[in-house]
């Protein structure tokens, strides 16, 4: 039987069809990782990569050793879990995808109350606000909030999210405060801009039903943070979730904009891969976060200002 080793390695070429993607992934020069691959092939007997100057694919004889590996590589994932069940000891990295914002405020502080709690696991956070493909970037679990459309993945709903649309009491004063939704596109709106990204259409309900409104503006940023330093500073209105201003509101930094007609929200999503075994070092995690984040979310207990449900 071939080396598990070298099966994983293959995994990850095919994965991102690159040899250098996979040893950079992987943390191995292209040297050993073509080295591998080439052992491979001697072992089977056959091509298992057609290699171009462009990209890798697997051969047809590639592509059914590719789902071999993957089912083998993820049995031994699950033996690996049950092992660890057994002992209540769950050992191994957790590859975690967050947004930038909701990673900094409200994973990364707890990270080290968990790892107290499992000694033996190691986090690895990437925070970004652009989608990550978790197959292609080889995460063991996203973080989302979003309207989610990837059937792909299995998921589990971790809190609600409430969202509003703010301004600082200075842009306000300047330009006036909207009376319906409609007075918002006639307002600098700040957008949140990256590929997919759907943050330049805003839904508001109302009682004849849900509004969509195309907004725009002459300021946007494919981070958050930014969009919220711009809001504080009086240069327009912004789309943010409670997590993210609470501390802003309580202090009157920033001002509700239309509470009446509240902005469609998206709930806070762990996501997993649909091919992967839910490890367990991977479940406690997200029963961590779940726990953590309970039925009413920290940030909501913590806002002063009374509004309706989320």
């Amino acid at each position: 039987m071939p080396d598990t080793d070298d099966m994983a390695i293959f995994v990850r070429v095919v994965e991102l069809g690159s040899l250098t993607a996979a040893g950079r992934d992987m943390r191995m020069s292209v040297a050993v990782v073509s080295n591998r691959i080439a052992r491979l092939e001697s072992r089977m007997g056959v091509r298992l990569l057609n290699r171009t100057t462009r990209r890798v694919q697997p051969t047809q004889e590639g592509a059914v050793f590719y789902e071999h590996s993957l089912a083998i590589l993820n049995e031994l994932e699950q033996v690996e879990s049950a092992i660890s069940e057994r002992t209540d000891d769950p050992r191994g990295p957790i590859r975690v995808t967050a947004p930038a914002a909701f990673g900094r405020m409200h994973v990364a502080p707890h990270v080290p109350s968990f790892l107290a709690r499992y000694p033996h696991l190691q986090l690895r956070l990437h925070l970004s606000d652009q989608f990550v493909d978790l197959i292609q970037e080889r995460m063991d679990l996203a973080l989302r909030i979003a309207e989610l459309s990837d059937s792909n993945t299995i998921v589990r709903k971790l809190a609600a999210n409430r969202r509003l649309i703010v301004g600082a009491p200075s842009y306000l004063l300047r330009r006036g405060r909207p009376q319906e939704p409609s007075d918002l596109l006639t307002h600098n709106c700040l957008l949140l801009r990256f590929p997919g990204s759907r943050q330049f259409r805003w839904t508001l309900a109302t009682p004849e039903g849900p509004v969509t409104l195309r907004v725009s503006g002459n300021m946007d940023s494919n981070n958050g943070e930014v969009l919220r330093e711009w809001c504080l500073a009086g240069h327009g209105l912004a789309l943010k979730s409670v997590w993210e201003i609470v501390e802003d509101l309580n202090a009157g930094r920033l001002e509700i904009v239309l509470p009446e007609f509240p902005p469609q929200g998206h709930a806070i999503y762990a996501l997993y891969p649909q091919n992967r075994f839910l490890s367990s070092r991977v479940r406690v995690f997200i029963d961590y976060l779940a726990e953590l984040y309970g039925p009413v979310p920290p940030w909501e207990r913590a806002l002063k200002l009374k509004l309706g449900a989320p």
